[in-house]
């Protein structure tokens, strides 16, 4: 069974950084580098916000506008682990964060429907 596990979330002062890891497991139908990877947000009181996704083939990356020029996503195929580096962040960042992952190749998708398999989210809360 496919699994996500995020870590790397916590406590951070506004302005610092910090660097989220999705490690994936359990894929026996694909391979790890087939899937699109997803980051997803949940401040409290609020939806699920799309902060960025990366496609498996040729490096398609997009970005919510609110994190644009902040954060960067990244994967490791090798490792099976996708990253989130999130620079200069700001309260409005405090939020549970999920990594989410699906079968797709040239492109990637910011809709949570789009995305089978997610991992359990870390929490990460900006605040001096």
């Amino acid at each position: 069974q496919l699994q996500l596990v995020e870590s790397g979330g916590g406590l951070v002062q506004p302005g610092r950084s910090l660097r989220l890891s999705c490690a994936g497991s359990g894929f026996t139908l694909e391979n790890y580098e087939h899937y699109a990877i997803a980051w997803f947000r949940q401040a409290p009181g609020k939806e699920h916000e799309w902060v960025s996704c990366t496609s498996s083939v040729g490096g398609t990356t997009g970005y919510a506008d609110s994190v644009k020029g902040r954060f960067t996503i990244s994967r490791d195929n090798a490792k099976n682990t996708a990253y989130l580096q999130m620079n200069n962040l700001k309260p409005e960042d405090t939020a549970i964060y999920y990594c989410a992952a699906e079968i797709r190749y040239y492109d990637c998708s910011g809709s949570r429907n789009e995305y089978r398999h997610w991992g359990q989210g870390t929490q990460v809360i900006v605040s001096s």
